[in-house]
């Protein structure tokens, strides 16, 4: 691990090996690092696993089997920026397989709870925008929306 970098520690109920498998399967650029296991010392069965090391898309992540003290909650949420509506398209259908929940304005939970905003990079610049009007037709657009569409987005913001 280099020095000073971050990693994000994901706190699971037991079942972080196979979170990891699901978003190993979600993203293109991923990889599994190690896998700790719990010790005849530990508070969980010997031999279980405690963490597994992942990487998606460059970002380093550790999950957890912490038990069930602790859960997700919206209040920390990543945020998947996406080149183009098919991107956007395969995030959210994946993310919200096997007992996900979708979400407003591009937000969805997946089946382990944890939140994830599944946005176009076009709409950064949308809302970014120098014309205000533009912006605010483009956020108002999106307030209506679970996953997010480009294309309605864009007719907004031209004000079509």
């Amino acid at each position: 691990m280099t020095s000073g970098r971050l990693t994000t520690c994901l706190w699971f109920d037991g079942n972080a090996e196979e979170a990891v498998d699901f978003y190993l399967s979600v993203f293109k650029d991923a990889s599994r690092g190690r896998i700790g296991r719990y010790t005849e010392d530990g508070p969980g069965e010997t031999g279980s696993v405690v963490t597994v090391e992942f990487t998606l898309n460059g970002q380093q992540f550790l999950g957890l089997n912490g038990g069930p003290q602790f859960t997700f909650s919206e209040a920390i949420s990543f945020q998947i920026d996406c080149a183009d509506q098919a991107e956007v398209d395969l995030y959210w259908s994946r993310l919200t397989e096997g007992g996900g929940e979708e979400g407003p304005c591009g937000w969805l939970k997946d089946r382990f709870g944890v939140s994830w905003q599944v946005v176009p990079r076009v709409l950064g610049e949308m809302l970014t925008d120098p014309d205000r009007e533009k912006a605010n037709r483009a956020m108002k657009k999106m307030m209506t929306m679970g996953k997010l569409d480009i294309a309605p987005l864009q007719e907004a913001y031209e004000g079509a």
